[in-house]
């Protein structure tokens, strides 16, 4: 894999899903392909006039046009269709396992890694298109929990597992976390709804697309099934971007 140049100020926000690419350059060639994607799209909105900016996302795109062409029969690349059904289904088993780790009382790091992966895996699902309400929900709720228990670590409490009590004493509990949360690079603070009332209904058609649990994640099936996106986003050439 070809290195990029250092990244510009402009786009730093990025760097969070570019590190979440090369952790599964190996692990998962398609999570990272578009992990750089969405990072690609999102560096476009952030800053594509400077020429640092430029610079880094046009080394950036010529990563991805690579991997595209050392991968042309593999579906998942080619075909966004299937490349959203991979992804969506290794982002729940990602989140499931963050979330039964939570509720069975296991706080540690890896807990919080697997929830902060999981919400940035729910962004990367934005390159195929409007999220459903479910989705978003969990990806809210992926973050919040991230931060929470991030925080509570990091002030030698025991975090509450699963989701809080709504009553003021309970809003208070979690209100100041706006630095914990930019922490570890999210932002917001609102407890979103219980995700276990919002994972999408089960749809076998997109299961034979989906990845092995990662390295050191509990075999557990997800739960959950794919919803499919309908409105693919193409990877254009260069110049129609600048």
């Amino acid at each position: 894999m070809a290195s990029l140049p250092k990244l510009p100020d402009s786009l730093k926000s990025i760097q969070h899903y570019l590190k979440t690419a090369v952790e599964h350059d190996k692990r998962d060639p398609v999570v990272a392909y578009y992990c750089r994607m969405y990072a690609l799209q999102r560096g476009m909105e952030l800053d594509r006039s400077s020429p640092e900016a430029k610079t880094f996302l046009f080394s950036l795109m010529d990563i991805l046009e690579k991997v595209k062409q050392e991968n042309d029969g593999n579906e998942a690349i080619t075909s966004e269709l299937v490349g959203s059904a991979l992804v969506e289904g290794y982002a729940l088993k990602v989140f499931l396992f963050a979330d039964n780790e939570d509720r069975a009382g296991r706080f540690n790091k890896n807990v919080v890694k697997s929830f902060y992966t999981a919400g940035m895996l729910f962004d990367v699902l934005t390159n195929f298109g409007e999220l459903s309400e479910d989705i978003h929900n969990n990806r809210k709720y992926a973050k919040w929990k991230a931060a929470y228990i991030h925080k509570c670590l990091k002030n030698g409490e025991t975090p509450v597992s699963g989701p809080l009590n709504t009553d003021d004493d309970e809003e208070g509990a979690v209100g100041g976390m706006t630095d914990a949360v930019r922490g570890i690079g999210f932002e917001g603070t609102t407890q979103p709804p219980d995700p276990r009332t919002n994972i999408p209904p089960p749809d076998n058609t997109a299961s034979q697309y989906l990845p092995q649990p990662p390295s050191g994640y509990t075999a557990v099936p997800p739960t959950a099934g794919i919803s499919l996106s309908k409105a693919p986003v193409k990877n254009p050439p260069k110049n129609s971007f600048f």
